[in-house]
């Protein structure tokens, strides 16, 4: 992976949900919910902490055909209505959601950003394989986001 490729290495996108802010926020940062709106997370549940606040560490079980595994994420911003974050691994990946206020009701953005340790250790764990295995993550968030905002604005707006 080279410096030039790490730009490549973020991806955002937004969609318009029809709620509050704090009611989107309350969805979003409810992990034990995840499996629902998630097309890799099947399940995630609290370690230490109780609830979303900048420290707890919670684990998520992931799947896709022919792998499962489980990863702990820090949680690094937690703040109603306006923005929840978490670090998979404390230093691997970092997963956001941000809401802004709009006149038909919240702008909800998921960002994705693969941390400069999380491209280390990939290359460590899978060594001449490691650019391919971040390819592969990369595309999967490429392609879980907007299937992530869409199940999160259906389980909003049809409640």
């Amino acid at each position: 992976m080279t410096a030039e490729s790490m730009s490549e290495l973020s991806y955002s996108e937004s969609v318009v949900v029809r709620a509050s802010a704090e009611t989107v926020y309350d969805l979003v940062s409810d992990i034990t919910r995840t499996g629902q709106w998630s097309p890799i997370c099947t399940a995630c549940w609290w370690d230490e902490g109780a609830g979303p606040r900048v420290g707890s560490w919670f684990t998520g079980r992931n799947e896709v055909p022919g792998r499962r595994w489980e990863t702990r994420s820090r949680v690094v911003a937690a703040d109603r209505g306006r923005e929840f974050a978490f670090v998979v691994g404390g230093a691997y990946v970092r997963w956001g959601f941000t809401m802004q206020p709009v006149p038909q009701g919240t702008r909800l953005t998921e960002s994705w950003q693969f941390l400069p340790d999380g491209v280390a250790m990939f290359h460590e764990r899978w060594g001449d394989d490691g650019p391919a295995q971040i390819m592969e993550r990369t595309r999967q968030a490429h392609e879980g986001i907007p299937a992530t905002l869409g199940a999160v604005k259906r389980l909003v707006e049809d409640r």
